[in-house]
């Protein structure tokens, strides 16, 4: 088993985030000490708390993580990771297209010598 200041090493999740992910029973520690409220984790927690940091830089939010973890057969995480995927792909595409609007933007000289304009 693992303290927390370990844990949190090993995973790249921080106390408070530990903390925090306990207290909404995202990822609960598997024992905590009752003589001095340690907490603890094990390998699986391990497990879950790396998927957590995968989800939560696969721009998961933490209704969509919890519904993940409840899941235990992982069985629709493939497909929800597909369709976060498409979803950012259709982020980029838009922003590509904002891109592509400041640079008319500039290119049909709004915005060029500014200070003549504002008076």
């Amino acid at each position: 088993m693992y303290k927390v200041s370990e844990f949190s090493k090993m995973t790249g999740l921080s106390k408070e985030t530990l903390r925090y992910y306990a207290d909404i029973k995202l990822l609960e520690p598997v024992y905590i000490d009752p003589a001095n409220h340690y907490r603890y984790y094990d390998n699986g927690s391990y497990l879950v708390g790396r998927l957590l940091v995968y989800l939560r830089r696969f721009n998961f939010t933490i209704q969509e993580m919890l519904e993940v973890v409840n899941d235990e057969s992982f069985e629709n995480l493939e497909e929800l990771i597909r369709a976060k995927r498409r979803d950012l792909q259709a982020e980029i595409q838009r922003i590509q297209t904002v891109i592509e609007e400041m640079d008319d933007f500039f290119e049909m000289g709004i915005g060029e010598g500014k200070d003549d304009h504002m008076a």
